[in-house]
């Protein structure tokens, strides 16, 4: 720990509490002297003062986290003005302390809470750097046991010719599990060639996949390549198989059953050598019983599977994900990547994440262009944060949404006891129509209202409490 303070009894004082709590402490007079420090040591976490001769705690914060923007830095100071404590957020320090201090104990857990998520980031950033280096498996993330599971099964089939079936709910990445098993195949050099069958107008696919003759149908100007010709040698990624019209299915089955194609229209077939992995996110199996999708090609696909688990069984991976597209999205966007405070990552983590990885991107990129200063929190993300998960127990919104207003015999009632329900039923309709607009959230509710979530909350206990 670093404590920059003009006062010296008082650095004195926080290295006394500091030290009896087993932390390395390093002292300076003020922001210049700090800067100094840190240049010859970086510590965990700089406990600073806000005014201080020669540079405030606000200059030593903006010029410590340019320079080192993983250090923690807590401020503190005798004049707890809100604006001072939005302008410290804002400008990254991970919390504020009032002087005098509640207690020696209130500044221990201040300091050792922003130690704890300062080498929670750094073994995040660690373990992100690492399975980078080793580009094992691209943009694939994550170090749980069901995703090393998904890894050992990646080597395994990578290098096999057989076909893969890749099943997994939707924004799971199941393209990047394709492009992980030929990047690490022996056709790493040749083509790689994906397409969505759903995405494919169902008079098209034949001509899409296999290719047509001039003439073959109406619009045909020109003799056309399909997909397995232009991914010949390499591997073709059918991704949403179970959408393939059964006429298409009929086709597939034969080329890859005699390893060649023919053209619509076209009188001869053309050898081709293509791995195929495929993926979906339906039950093919109920598409079999329905007669929506061929028994054998279902076999013929589904040599080996490999399942890619949803987020929500992957909670120890969200903070590792969150941390690596932070820092994509800031290169792709040219902008400095934002950190996330305890809040945000409880939220993350609390969150059940229905649209997968590919949700937890959109929410990360959201709060990136969207979010005031440098920090994100929990109220900076697009999803229903744990917080509000835990008050929704205790006071559902469809609770609030299922109450009904007044009937008009609420006008034979005394004018103060009718203006009264009136008020009520203005109250209840705004609620609910707000939580309705925001699918019970209620963070997204109180932001639309114009009222803090407190406030919010407090209206909503009111009106269950009348009900």
């Amino acid at each position: 720990m670093l404590v920059v303070d003009d006062e010296q009894p008082l650095r004195q004082s926080i290295a006394r509490i500091l030290t009896s709590r087993g932390c390395e402490v390093t002292l300076a007079e003020d922001g210049l002297a700090a800067l100094e420090a840190l240049e010859v040591s970086q510590p965990d976490v700089v406990l600073t003062d806000l005014l201080m001769p020669r540079m405030t705690g606000l200059e030593l914060l903006a010029q410590a986290k340019q320079r080192w923007p993983d250090l923690e830095v807590v401020l503190m100071t005798a004049y707890a003005d809100v604006d001072t404590a939005v302008a410290a957020v804002k400008g990254g320090a991970y919390d504020f302390l009032t002087k005098p201090f509640p207690s020696n104990d209130a500044v221990a857990l201040t300091v050792a809470k922003a130690a704890e998520h300062h080498r929670l980031l750094e073994r995040a950033q660690k373990l992100e750097e690492r399975l980078l280096s080793r580009e094992r498996f691209g943009e694939l993330l994550g170090t749980s046991a069901k995703m090393q599971d998904v890894y050992r099964r990646i080597e395994g089939v990578s290098s096999a010719t057989s076909t893969v079936l890749i099943l997994g709910e939707s924004g799971t990445g199941k393209e990047l599990v394709a492009r992980a098993i030929h990047r690490h195949s022996a056709r790493a050099t040749k083509p790689f060639v994906a397409v969505n069958c759903a995405a494919i107008p169902k008079d098209l696919v034949e001509s899409e996949l296999f290719g047509h003759v001039r003439g073959a149908f109406t619009g045909a100007q020109a003799p056309r390549a399909g997909l397995f010709e232009t991914a010949n040698g390499g591997t073709l990624f059918l991704d949403e198989v179970g959408d393939l019209p059964v006429a298409a299915q009929v086709k597939l089955l034969r080329t890859l059953q005699e390893g060649e194609v023919k053209r619509v229209g076209a009188d001869e077939t053309k050898s081709v050598d293509v791995r195929v992995l495929a993926a979906t996110n339906v039950d093919l199996k109920s598409k079999i019983e329905s007669g929506a999708f061929r028994r054998d090609l279902f076999y013929r696909l589904n040599v080996i599977a490999i399942n890619l688990p949803p987020l929500r069984e992957r909670e120890d991976d969200v903070a590792l994900l969150a941390s690596h597209v932070m820092r994509k999205l800031a290169v792709r966007m040219d902008r400095a990547p934002k950190r996330l405070d305890d809040s945000a990552m409880r939220a993350l983590r609390a969150y059940a994440w229905p649209g997968n990885v590919r949700e937890l991107e959109h929410a990360i990129e959201h709060a990136l262009v969207l979010s005031q200063g440098e920090v994100i929190g929990a109220a900076d993300l697009p999803i229903q944060s744990g917080e509000d998960e835990t008050f929704d127990a205790i006071e559902p919104p469809t609770a609030i949404l299922s109450m009904a207003p007044a009937s008009r015999e609420t006008y034979a009632l005394p004018y103060a006891e009718a203006k009264k329900r009136i008020l009520a039923d203005f109250d209840l309709a705004y609620v609910r129509e707000q939580l309705r607009r925001t699918s019970g959230n209620v963070s997204d509710a109180a932001r639309r209202s114009g009222l803090d979530r407190s406030n919010f909350r407090r209206v909503m206990r009111r009106l269950r409490d009348e009900e």
